[in-house]
């Protein structure tokens, strides 16, 4: 998945807070949408929005749907922070050098 999607997906708090309560294990549809003031179908609004994002999974198990957090998206977006923060570390160091040389001081 993309960044784009991960992020996109994490920027609602009910999102952050769905993938939360299933970083705590598998849980089912029902069981999530109870911790929420919302409807059913907007916590099922959510849930597909993760999914397309990569962080959530879905099973099957006769009637019940079962979720779980999936955390690779994540490992993505960590990796992809530590990348940018090196880059601009570097640079940002760079130019401390550079403006202390032209320091009359």
């Amino acid at each position: 998945m993309s960044l784009d999607h991960t992020l996109s997906a994490l920027a609602d708090p009910t999102r952050r807070a769905i993938f939360q309560r299933l970083s705590g294990g598998e849980a089912r549809v029902t069981d999530v949408a109870e911790r929420f003031p919302i409807s059913l179908n907007s916590v099922s609004k959510h849930i597909r929005v993760l999914e397309r994002a990569g962080l959530v999974r879905r099973r099957v198990a006769g009637r019940e749907h079962l979720l779980t957090a999936d955390r690779r998206p994540l490992d993505e977006l960590a990796a992809w922070v530590e990348q940018t923060r090196a880059f601009w570390s570097s640079r940002l160091d760079a130019l401390e050098a550079l403006l202390a040389e032209d320091d009359p001081d």
